[in-house]
């Protein structure tokens, strides 16, 4: 009985580990490029936080890129998107609603961008929990240098478990679709 208690204490010790460098390694501390070098275009994945579109154009216009692609996660008819999308930059800004409206469907819009406009290198701005994971579906469609990069959210504990349940979920799809 304490042979099979020990093994049972020690299995579950094992679990718990794996989890812990699973959820640091994918969603704490992914590999972020450091520093960012100077690609074709910064592309800034979707989502609410309009901060991370206005910090992906202030990165091209430190001469990191002469472009800004914007995926609009939020709707067609969000306004305060819109309005950035159509306020003047010095570098090239093009905003698209990806369809489908998944990441997998952002892959294939910056697919599309990088072989119309001759993209070799991006500049991909998204959150801390999503990188790895876009990273791995971005790859599937860009052969080209991938630079992955997050704007600094503040977030609750609450929001960060509920993000990284959420990115589970999106690898699990992302592991079962095949090709782009």
């Amino acid at each position: 009985m304490r042979l099979r208690v020990a093994t049972l204490v020690a299995l579950a010790v094992i679990v718990v580990l794996a989890m812990s460098t699973v959820i640091n390694t994918l969603y704490v501390n992914p590999a972020i490029a450091e520093p960012l070098t100077r690609a074709d275009a910064v592309v800034v994945l979707g989502g609410t936080p309009y901060k991370r579109f206005e910090y992906g154009i202030e990165l091209a216009e430190r001469g990191l890129a002469p472009e800004v692609v914007i995926s609009n996660s939020v709707g067609a008819d969000d306004a305060r998107l819109r309005r950035i999308c159509a306020t003047p930059t010095s570098v090239e800004l093009t905003c698209f609603l990806p369809d489908p409206w998944t990441t997998r469907g952002e892959a294939q819009e910056i697919r599309t961008l990088a072989e119309q406009r001759g993209w070799k290198s991006i500049i991909v701005v998204t959150t801390k929990a999503h990188i790895s994971r876009a990273r791995y579906i971005l790859g599937r469609c860009f052969g080209g240098d991938i630079m992955m990069t997050d704007y600094p959210e503040h977030l609750s504990l609450v929001d960060h478990v509920t993000g990284w349940i959420y990115q589970t979920a999106g690898w699990i799809r992302a592991l079962t679709q095949r090709g782009c």
